[in-house]
C-alpha cells in the first residue's frame, strides 16, 4: 500500500523535479527538494488539523457528558424496542471500545511510520530509478506488441497528474465551502469539521456518508441541539450536492472517465483488500487500467467497458451505409 501511494505521489512531483533539473539543479538535489516540499505540506496540514483538534479536546468533558446522555437514551430505546438487556448493551459497548483501541493504536503508529519514513524513501527511489523502470517496461512489452510503450507510459503519467491535481483542487473548494457554510450558521468547530469533512469526502461514495454522521454527532454532542445538528448536516449535504453534480464532473470527471458501476465495485474491492487506503487508490488505478486498455487494440473492449458510455456514433454510420 505505501508503495502504491508513493508511485502516485512520485508521478505528481515529477514535473517539479524536471523543472529543477532544467534550471541546472543536480538531479539528486532536485529529488530531495521535491521530497522536502512534500514533507513540509504534510507537516503544515498535520499542524493545522492538530491545532483544531486541540480546540475540540478542550471541550471534551462537555462532549463526553452529552454523549453519555445520548447513550443513556439509546440504551432505553434498545431495551424497550429491541429487548436487549442493559448488561448486554454494556458488554457490547465495552467490547467495541476495546476493539477500537486495539485497531486505532497500531493504525496510528503505522500511518506515522508510513508518512514520515516509508513514503519519502519509496518516492526518492522511484524518482531516482524511474528511467530504469521505463526501459524495463519498454524492453519487456515492445517486442510482443506493436504499440508504443513509451506513449502509453506518458499517457498514464498525464492521467495520474491530472487526476491528483484535480482531486486536490476539488477538495480545497469543498473545504472552503464547508467552512464558509458552517461559519454562517454558527456551527461549533466549523473549521475543523469543514476541512476534515472535505478530506473524508475524498473517499469515493462512502466518505460523504461518514462525513455527515461524524459531523452531526460532534455538533449534537457539543450543545444537545437537534436544530444545529440538522442545519450542519444540511449545509454539508448541500456542498456534497454541489461537489457531486458540478465540481466533480467538471474538475475530476473531465480527466478520469469511468462509469459509476465500475467505480463503486472498485472502491468496495479496494476497501476489502486494503481498507481505507485501498478506497483512495481504487479510482486512480482504475483510470490507469482504462488508459492502458484504450491504447492496446486487443484490450480496447475492456477500455470501453470501464468508460462512462459506449459511443453510438459508429453504429449510426454503419446503419446509414447499410441502407444506402
Amino acid at each position: 500500500l505505501p508503495l502504491a501511494f508513493s508511485f502516485l505521489l512520485s508521478i505528481l512531483l515529477l514535473p517539479v523535479e524536471n523543472w529543477l533539473v532544467r534550471k541546472g539543479v543536480p538531479r539528486v538535489l532536485s529529488i530531495v527538494i521535491c521530497l522536502l516540499i512534500f514533507v513540509l505540506a504534510i507537516f503544515l496540514l498535520g499542524s493545522f488539523v492538530s491545532q483544531q483538534v486541540t480546540t475540540l479536546a478542550d471541550d471534551f468533558p462537555r462532549i463526553k457528558k452529552s454523549l453519555n446522555g445520548l447513550w443513556d437514551k439509546s440504551q432505553v430505546w434498545m431495551y424497550e424496542k429491541l429487548n436487549i438487556s442493559y448488561s448486554k448493551q454494556e458488554e457490547m459497548a465495552e467490547s467495541a471500545k476495546n476493539e477500537a483501541v486495539n485497531i486505532m493504536a497500531p493504525a496510528t503508529l503505522n500511518v506515522l511510520t508510513v508518512m514520515l519514513v516509508l513514503l519519502p524513501v519509496y518516492m526518492f527511489l522511484i524518482l531516482f530509478y524511474r528511467k530504469v523502470f521505463v526501459q524495463f517496461l519498454v524492453e519487456i512489452f515492445q517486442r510482443h506488441r506493436t504499440v508504443n510503450v513509451r506513449e502509453i507510459i506518458n499517457d498514464v503519467r498525464l492521467v495520474v497528474q491530472q487526476f491528483i491535481t484535480g482531486v486536490l483542487f476539488e477538495t480545497s473548494i469543498v473545504a472552503t465551502l464547508n467552512v464558509a457554510g458552517l461559519l454562517i450558521i454558527g456551527a461549533p468547530y466549523a473549521i475543523l469539521l469543514g476541512v476534515l469533512g472535505a478530506i473524508i469526502n475524498m473517499i469515493p461514495y462512502i466518505g460523504g456518508i461518514v462525513q455527515l454522521i461524524l459531523s452531526g454527532l460532534i455538533v449534537y454532542s457539543n450543545n444537545n441541539s437537534l436544530a444545529d445538528m440538522l442545519w450542519t448536516m444540511g449545509i454539508l449535504l448541500l456542498v456534497q450536492g454541489i461537489d457531486n453534480y458540478l465540481l466533480m464532473p467538471r474538475i475530476v470527471g473531465s480527466r478520469v472517465k469511468l462509469n459509476g458501476l465500475v467505480s463503486i465495485i472498485g472502491v468496495l474491492t479496494g476497501g476489502a483488500i486494503a481498507g481505507i487506503g485501498g478506497m483512495f487508490l481504487s479510482i486512480p488505478f482504475l483510470a490507469i487500467t482504462k488508459t492502458i486498455c484504450d491504447r492496446i487494440e486487443d484490450l480496447k473492449p475492456w477500455g470501453k467497458l470501464l468508460g462512462p458510455e459506449m459511443s453510438t456514433a459508429e453504429p449510426k454510420k454503419q446503419r446509414k451505409k447499410s441502407t444506402a
